[in-house]
């Protein structure tokens, strides 16, 4: 198998990997810089100029990892492309909603190359795209070759899958994005056991270690009593989410809590494509049983839309508990622009319980100290840092220890790091050397080719 990594940064980004096996050529993912605008924040596909590309695999709905298919189907307009049947029930709508981000950063911060795709072109390539179920092989032909794609469920979001290819008598083994543990609408990943001959996992919490006592349902219950402890001093609680995936499962923990009595009564306020979704999951629970989800939760909890326009350092004028996107508090987002009015108010607590990145306002936040001044630069803000800034163990990646024990496990001859940061990959690569000594370790530069 050859493999070239075309994120052009490395680290979490662009996820895109060619492949090739055999004589087949694969891309796994075509995804969008979240820090990167234009041109550059898509996969540099130039090693694929020439060539026949025969199959495309997507991994799951996350922006890091689809934000630039109709770009590659645009130079490949034949190329089939594959996805889990949940993931196929999901993916216009979050390209759609792509295209809208794009038009408006166009209008707001002149950015000439956008939009990269329209809506119609969405509308064009959707007939290219095809939903297979877990577990169920599919099988690909080359001129000489012939590979089986199957797809297992690895968490994370709904529809996400980890790819197993057979060729031969090898097994190539890729986890994508992987969340060993169940979520309240969602269950954990089911890896197959045994050997594999090459391995390619994601390292995202290869830096953090899981704190004692953090397991994930008391993380869920210390994120409840603090809600509560913020309305109750007359404060409001914000919790910045994904649209796709956090928001759903925070909604069903919400709506449990209520319904058993351990959520204070106040308003609660969400919007956005996260609340758009919310009926997209109640109809993968439904025609897919591969999550629970309802969407009359929203109207049991009589769930507010966020308003349409948001005023940058204002505070709630009542105790209110905000979901919105986005996730890592990114500029002029709705999360960026009510924090601004937030955070300079001991009564208030911000909450963040996924990834952050730490270039993102909120990483740069949870690194913060108390009493510090902290600039919300994009709407003009300022404040010293006042209310509670929180993080809980909710992220939707596995924990390294976990990973770490399921490469082990594989026996695999070959392993290559992926979606992480240099220090996480470096974590993965000390522990793999020292427990799997005759394993061929690879951290891939982007756009080196290798031969695994």
């Amino acid at each position: 198998m050859k493999l070239i990594d075309l994120n052009r940064d490395g680290g979490i980004g662009a996820n895109a990997l060619f492949v090739q096996i055999g004589d087949l050529n694969l891309l796994i993912d075509c995804g969008l810089h979240p820090k990167r605008v234009g041109r550059v924040a898509t996969p540099d596909l130039k090693p694929l100029r020439g060539k026949t590309l025969d199959l495309i695999i997507i991994t799951h709905c996350h922006l890091d990892h689809i934000g630039s298919l109709p770009v590659v189907m645009r130079e490949f307009p034949n190329t089939p492309v594959i996805m889990t049947t949940s993931s196929r029930m999901l993916i216009e709508r979050m390209l759609h909603n792509s295209a809208n981000v794009m038009l408006r950063q166009k209008e707001d911060e002149n950015i000439p190359d956008y939009p990269l795709f329209t809506h119609d072109e969405i509308d064009r390539c959707a007939k290219r795209l095809t939903g297979l179920p877990f577990g169920h092989g599919k099988h690909f032909r080359g001129a000489r070759d012939d590979i089986e794609v199957i797809f297992h469920p690895a968490g994370h979001v709904a529809g996400a899958a980890a790819v197993e290819i057979r060729h031969k008598h090898r097994h190539i083994f890729f986890t994508g994005d992987v969340l060993f543990d169940d979520q309240r609408t969602l269950p954990g990943a089911k890896f197959p056991a045994g050997h594999f001959d090459t391995v390619v996992m994601e390292t995202t919490r290869g830096t953090t270690q899981r704190p004692e006592g953090r397991e994930r349902g008391r993380e869920i219950a210390r994120l409840i009593t603090s809600i509560n402890e913020t309305i109750q001093r007359g404060g409001s609680f914000l919790i910045p989410v994904f649209a796709l995936g956090r928001m759903q499962e925070l909604l069903a923990v919400l709506h449990d809590a209520r319904k058993f009595g351990r959520l204070v009564d106040c308003p609660i306020v969400a919007g956005g494509l996260g609340l758009d979704l919310v009926d997209y999951f109640d109809d993968i629970a439904r025609k897919t049983k591969h999550i629970q989800f309802n969407r009359h939760i929203v109207k049991d909890l009589k769930v507010k839309p966020t308003p349409r326009k948001l005023e940058p350092g204002r505070d709630a004028s009542e105790p209110t508990l905000f979901l919105v996107s986005s996730g890592m508090m990114v500029e002029k987002t709705p999360s960026y622009v009510i924090a601004s009015g937030m955070l300079g108010h001991a009564r208030n607590t911000i909450g963040f319980v996924g990834y952050c990145d730490p270039d993102t306002p909120g990483g740069q936040l949870l690194a913060a100290r108390p009493g510090q001044t902290f600039p919300f630069s994009a709407v003009n803000v300022e404040c010293k840092i006042l209310a509670r800034v929180e993080r809980f163990e909710l992220s939707g990646h596995a924990d390294r220890e976990e990973l770490l024990e399921f490469a082990v496990q594989t026996e695999a001859r070959s392993i290559v790091l992926t979606h992480g940061d240099p220090a996480a990959r470096a974590w993965f690569a000390q522990q793999l050397a020292e427990q799997m000594p005759k394993a061929q370790v690879l951290d891939p530069v982007p756009l080196k080719q290798y031969q695994v």
